[in-house]
């Protein structure tokens, strides 16, 4: 799978010098099903060309815009590396396709931004975390949602102490095992040997880490998905003393991770964070009880817009299967609502919700019913 961080929400944010062409596709990762997906984009390509030309831009500026894309068609290695779903956003001069761990309905929007609705579950860190399974042979970085889970390609990662520290030699002559767990539930590492002893095996393994934590500051700058640690007794508090991730779980899975298949990680790290995602999502729909009728709670969808662009929404439920087509004006602030969708207007909750989560807020996808009647949004304001 690929990493979607904030920094590459900021992109989508800014505005383009084309109208933008956003396409979703369910993909396949085995089997003969593979040779399904190709096809699902070529018909997306072809409704994509309808509806530019229907917004009147010129034909040859259309097949400039396809025209990269259509190159992946025929990419038999591109179509034999996927995970669930495809997502790609095409303007002049931009282009950025993703593969995501998130089942996508077939879609294509034409319009004056990006469209990232379909992203919301991955992006909304209520449903998507990650798992980290350390060993001194292996570095693993699982990418997950409820129902899926997927092996992240590690780039600038060291993805063995062998690696990290070169022509060292960590385990010569050297044992380890740990002590009963002490009053904080962690055990200790005690290492014991020739050479340099102990410290020296432990002071090893910490700059292994930190090069590996180095290397995820990079690859997951912005994110704040929970992350479930894996690896034996030792490690893990190791980890977590030079990590500068801003949400790993105090609870991790303890054991060998080489061991572990990535679905057998998951249906372990699933039973340590699902109960946190529930907490978040619960806590907001009370807290939108505890607000309502006050200031803090906007329920409107303009006046959701305008807080969610200038920053003052802290928590956004938007409601899951829902458009609201419309313009946002940042010079006025004014929030129209049309019919329909054009190439030359937005979904209005997938605004708000874009610019709630690069200004740092959270945001929910909840049932429609769970929201006041005739709304499809709630912010609660942080002032």
């Amino acid at each position: 799978m690929d990493i979607l961080t904030l920094n590459d929400l900021r992109e989508f944010v800014g505005d383009q010098d084309s109208v933008c062409l956003s396409i979703f596709i369910p993909t396949y990762r085995a089997g003969a099903d593979i040779q399904k997906s190709p096809i699902k984009l070529k018909n997306q390509l072809k409704q994509a060309e309808e509806q530019l030309l229907a917004a009147k831009v010129r034909r040859r500026d259309v097949a400039s815009l396809l025209e990269p894309i259509e190159r992946l068609l025929p990419d038999s290695l591109f179509w034999k590396h996927q995970s669930d779903g495809l997502a790609v956003f095409r303007a002049q001069g931009f282009m950025h396709s993703y593969r995501l761990p998130v089942r996508f309905k077939e879609l294509v929007v034409v319009g004056r931004r990006f469209h990232l609705k379909p992203l919301l579950p991955f992006l909304s860190h209520d449903g998507h975390f990650y798992i980290l399974a350390l060993s001194q042979n292996q570095i693993r970085l699982i990418g997950a949602t409820r129902q899926v889970v997927d092996e992240v390609e590690l780039e600038g990662l060291p993805t063995s102490l062998a690696e990290a520290l070169g022509d060292e030699d960590p385990q010569r002559h050297l044992q380890f095992h740990t002590r009963a767990p002490s009053r904080s539930g962690q055990r200790d590492a005690m290492f014991h040997g020739h050479g340099e002893g102990g410290s020296g095996m432990k002071e090893r393994i910490r700059r292994y880490f930190q090069m590996v934590d180095r290397g995820l500051q990079t690859l997951l700058a912005g994110e704040r998905s929970p992350m479930v640690l894996a690896g034996v007794d030792y490690l893990l508090p190791l980890f977590r003393q030079v990590t500068a991730y801003p949400a790993v779980l105090d609870e991790g899975i303890v054991g060998n991770p080489e061991n572990l298949r990535a679905d057998e990680l998951h249906a372990r790290a699933w039973a340590l964070v699902e109960p946190a995602f529930r907490r978040g999502l619960e806590d907001a729909l009370s807290r939108c009880q505890q607000l309502a009728g006050t200031e803090r709670l906007g329920t409107r969808l303009e006046d959701v817009v305008r807080a969610a662009f200038y920053g003052q929404v802290e928590d956004l439920l938007v409601a899951e299967g829902v458009e609201v087509w419309g313009h946002f004006d940042p010079q006025t602030g004014e929030v129209q609502r049309h019919d329909q969708a054009t190439a030359h207007n937005e979904d209005l909750l997938d605004f708000s919700a874009l610019h709630t989560l690069i200004n740092g807020g959270m945001v929910h996808v909840v049932a429609a019913k769970d929201l006041a009647a005739g709304e499809h949004a709630a912010a609660i304001l942080r002032y």
